[in-house]
């Protein structure tokens, strides 16, 4: 019966369905109903609207108004009393978070511009955070420029900031490839900053960076360069200091030659590109990782094929190991000594 009177009858005592009101209202006006008459309308017993005559059990005298009336308004008081209950708690977790979201906005303004990591997006704003840390630098920058000739526009881009940072007695320690030793334009700004930068070379470096006072570091954060990442974290910049030191340490002085290869006809680019073709990289990758064109790239590898006799890639590779070219430059050979090497042309390695 409840169920059925819950499924037909989905409503309480103060919206009656239609065939309540005609059955109640009925009670009311006779004093009783006989219960068939409920049959149709069971939400009446479930509302206590109607309940069955103590004198005769086959019949349902009516709940006064009155009493149906106290009854709903005393629900509507305790409906209002927990509104009013509910109010005040939200009113007061309401006033606590907005204390809290002050004294976040108070601490994030303090702490602007210290950001363990920030992403610097545009070039205009990545060029205002380099600008802000190098009026901050006090002692040293550390960078690492890879690709290969330092075009004039790169060179002038942050010659500001180095003039600046001369100005204060900072020094400047800079990392690039071999290849960018072939460019004017570096050999220029070296001599116009003198003794406060010095630089070094390697036939790789890592990505840029670009490290101030040890305590700020610069990193792309896209392919393109538009985009940047400022690291202040102590682990993260510490990470970055040690690769460079260990890199500078391996780097040869860009007013120091490069060593020779102890293999006549093979310069010093070759027996990198000899040992990068050991490992199995393709010419492009070759060619990025050394800062020059595929190109010239390919043209190395035409000449080390000619030079070592190799009539095929795979035959080169096998040359290569065989007067022990396949470890990069300057590192110690431990296999037997080099070969001899036939003196016979060789065609063109595709």
């Amino acid at each position: 019966m409840a169920g059925h009177g819950t499924d037909k009858h989905p409503h309480g005592a103060d919206r009656l369905c239609a065939a309540g009101d005609r059955v109640y209202s009925r009670a009311v006006r006779r004093g009783r109903v006989p219960r068939t008459d409920a049959d149709a309308v069971p939400c009446l017993l479930e509302l206590a609207l109607l309940h069955p005559d103590p004198d005769d059990m086959d019949w349902l005298v009516p709940t006064s108004p009155q009493e149906v009336m106290i009854r709903l308004l005393r629900g509507v008081h305790d409906e209002v009393t927990d509104s009013q209950r509910r109010v005040g708690s939200a009113v007061a977790a309401f006033e606590w978070y907005a204390g809290l979201g002050r004294q976040l906005q108070a601490a994030s303004a303090s702490a602007e511009g210290t950001a363990a990591i920030r992403v610097l997006d545009g070039l205009s704003r990545i060029q205002a955070a380099m600008d802000e840390a190098t009026e901050a630098c006090t002692s040293e920058v550390l960078t690492v420029q890879p690709g290969g000739i330092r075009r004039e526009s790169e060179l002038t881009e942050g010659l500001h900031r180095a003039v600046a940072l001369r100005g204060r007695g900072v020094r400047m320690r800079d990392l690039y490839t071999h290849v960018a030793r072939h460019g004017q334009g570096l050999l220029n700004y070296l001599e116009l900053m003198g003794d406060a930068v010095e630089a070094r070379t390697l036939d790789e470096v890592i990505d840029r960076l670009i490290l101030f006072d040890r305590t700020v570091a610069f990193i792309p954060a896209n392919a393109d360069r538009t985009m940047a990442l400022e690291l202040r974290h102590p682990a993260l910049v510490d990470y970055f200091v040690t690769v460079f030191e260990r890199l500078w340490r391996l780097a040869i002085p860009l007013t120091a030659p490069l060593p020779d290869t102890g293999i006549e006809g093979i310069s010093h680019r070759e027996q990198s590109i000899a040992a990068l073709l050991a490992e199995g990289h393709q010419d492009a990758v070759i060619a990025e990782r050394l800062g020059i064109s595929v190109r010239t790239c390919r043209a190395h590898i035409a000449r080390l094929s000619e030079t070592l006799g190799a009539a095929s890639r795979t035959q080169l590779g096998v040359r290569i190991a065989q007067v022990g070219l396949d470890r990069p430059p300057g590192e110690t050979s431990t296999a037997a000594p080099a070969v001899s090497l036939p003196d016979q042309g060789s065609p063109s390695v595709r």
